[in-house]
């Protein structure tokens, strides 16, 4: 017998937490999220709480957990967005239909209770977070922002008669043989003739160019990213919480900022070391062990993911997506660095991937968000 039950208990939230680590525990291509996030997601502290509603359960057969799932409903962007729509995040499952329907009826149940008319995912409270399935690329390791899972979680999703809502594809990055003097030449003219400059992190720590540059960096996020699919406005406390989360793992040789004469951020790069293996071992517990892992991946990584990329609307035709392709260029060769992994794109955003022709790409995942009327 299954038995479905919403998480309350400091016992549930373990379990809840834990389940995908033993699910994968044999799996070379899994990444674990940092354990102390994943914990902090059923607290106070998570921020996102102020905006959204959210619910977790897990799946018990024969005393095992054997599933889970999280539902959200995330209030600001339905009001934003004039939606009734909930979303499912954190599907984790055994190779069992009857145990994934069981897990999607108890969240479209809570969802309907709120008066939500469609269920989307996976999704989670924003765009900056874990999303979408994987459906192509299950023998290519997960980066650290993005979650991996088995090939069979597709059948179990179509199954509840969930279809297509969105495509995301993921490409592998290689700096070209040959530089590309024009290339060069067009991201210098631009800024010099739009009055831009790089913004220079050598002689600031890490902390102090954050706090330069934190608040113009979520605001071209919020302006570039306002029409991309999932997306919701940063408040001040989510802006902390993402800095909180990311500041250990942030390399300042991998972020690329772009400022106009009055110091506004009109462009940004922002790529993380891949953490991802570093992590492996200790299930995303920052052990003694595991934290030199860590550091050493972050001070001498082999792969570099791209986590965001943007350039504000006005200044996309005049030359300042040149910038940004040269100073990723000049990171891949300069650092060492084996090859970019850029994530999620949208598939239809062809102004991302039109970047990406300057260099030797490689399309090698695409995941998929779903949605059904409930």
């Amino acid at each position: 017998m299954i038995e479905i039950q919403k998480v309350v208990t400091e016992r549930q939230r373990r379990e809840f937490v834990n389940f995908p680590l033993r699910l994968y525990r044999k799996n070379e291509y899994y990444a674990p999220a940092l354990y102390s996030d994943e914990m902090k997601a059923f607290t106070e502290e998570n921020v996102y709480r102020n905006t959204c509603d959210d619910v977790f359960f897990i799946a018990v057969k024969d005393g095992k957990t054997v599933g889970r799932i999280q539902g959200i409903i995330q209030r600001q962007y339905n009001q934003i967005h004039n939606e009734k729509r909930a979303r499912f995040t954190r599907f984790d499952c055994i190779d069992d239909q009857e145990v994934a329907t069981l897990l999607f009826k108890a969240v479209e149940d809570w969802a309907k209770s709120y008066g939500m008319e469609q269920l989307c995912g996976p999704l989670c409270y924003s765009d900056l977070e874990r999303e979408g399935l994987l459906i192509d690329g299950f023998n290519e390791y997960s980066t650290f922002e993005e979650q991996y899972n088995y090939p069979y979680y597709q059948n179990l999703i179509e199954h509840e008669v969930f279809v297509k809502d969105v495509d995301w594809v993921e490409y592998k990055l290689y700096a070209p043989k040959t530089r590309n003097d024009m290339l060069s030449r067009v991201a210098k003219r631009s800024l010099e003739m739009n009055g831009l400059h790089v913004v220079d992190s050598s002689t600031m720590s890490k902390k102090e160019y954050i706090t330069k540059i934190k608040d113009g960096f979520f605001d071209c996020i919020d302006e570039c990213y306002a029409q991309l699919y999932g997306t919701v406005p940063f408040t001040d406390e989510m802006k902390k919480q993402l800095i909180d989360q990311f500041m250990l793992i942030i390399n300042k040789k991998y972020l690329i900022i772009v400022c106009d004469k009055s110091e506004r951020v009109v462009a940004l790069g922002l790529c993380f070391p891949a953490i991802g293996r570093a992590l492996k071992r200790s299930g995303g517990r920052l052990t003694p062990l595991a934290l030199i892992k860590l550091l050493h991946a972050i001070s001498r990584p082999k792969v570099i993911d791209l986590a965001l990329v943007a350039v504000r609307p006005e200044y996309q035709s005049r030359g300042v997506p040149a910038v940004m392709i040269e100073g990723m260029l000049t990171m891949l060769r300069d650092s060492g660095v084996m090859y970019c992994e850029t994530n999620l794109n949208l598939e239809d955003n062809t102004a991302v991937q039109s970047m990406w022709k300057y260099f030797t790409a490689i399309q090698h995942k695409r995941r998929r968000s779903f949605v059904k009327d409930i």
